[in-house]
């Protein structure tokens, strides 16, 4: 089970909250704002690293893409008003997936007129932003990644521009995918991998799922 941090709103303190439907949510703020005001110690809770295993099979849009345009709004009614953000990318690779030459992406949390929530722990994406993305549930969860921002990879340019390397959503090099999930500090201990070589070892990963 994958335990997520939790959701704020304003300058209310963050709450844990599981992966549960995402009209659910808004519901049980109340009470996990009491437990975390009762608990602070709950705060310190953070996302369960998905192995490159469960982000490759859990993920059922696999891309390569730039940010375009992000847009937030609100939506829901009365307890369950609430903010949420379009982020749409152009494709600059589908690896899995039926993808068009554009996708979006729907986030909880953003800000409206000075008004903000946001969950503890999602990426900040801004246009122009180039990453690979593992997504699931896009449309029903609150963060359509694979953990959250763990399945989120930056896509990033040497000065020259010629050489692209892949980072994590914290700006850790990936430097060995086979310890992602189980071993973070070696996971991005040495020469981080390459846009080609981490692109390589997802599709080598969905053939061997294939096969199976």
């Amino acid at each position: 089970m994958r335990v997520y941090r939790g959701v704020s709103s304003h300058s209310a303190p963050p709450n844990r909250y599981l992966n549960i439907p995402f009209m659910k949510l808004l519901r049980v703020l109340l009470i996990l704002s009491c437990l975390a005001l009762a608990l602070p110690a709950a705060r310190a809770t953070t996302v369960i690293p998905p192995t490159f295993d469960q982000l490759v099979t859990n993920a059922e849009m696999i891309f390569e893409g730039t940010v375009t345009t992000m847009r937030s709004e609100w939506t829901g009614q009365g307890s369950e008003r609430h903010i949420v953000t379009y982020v749409t990318f152009k494709i600059e690779d589908a690896i899995k997936g039926a993808l068009g030459a554009e996708y979006t992406i729907r986030m909880f949390g953003g800000t409206v007129d000075g008004q903000t929530m946001e969950v503890t722990d999602a990426p900040r994406f801004k246009a122009g932003d180039r990453d690979i993305l593992f997504v699931e549930h896009n449309g029903t969860q609150f963060i359509p990644l694979v953990g959250i921002m763990h399945g989120r990879f930056h896509v990033q340019s040497d000065a020259t521009g010629a050489n692209e390397k892949i980072a994590k959503d914290n700006g850790a090099p990936v430097a060995n995918v086979s310890k992602l999930g189980q071993d973070e500090n070696a996971a991005v201990s040495g020469t981080a991998l390459s846009k080609a070589e981490f692109k390589a070892a997802i599709r080598q990963k969905m053939a061997e799922k294939a096969t199976k």
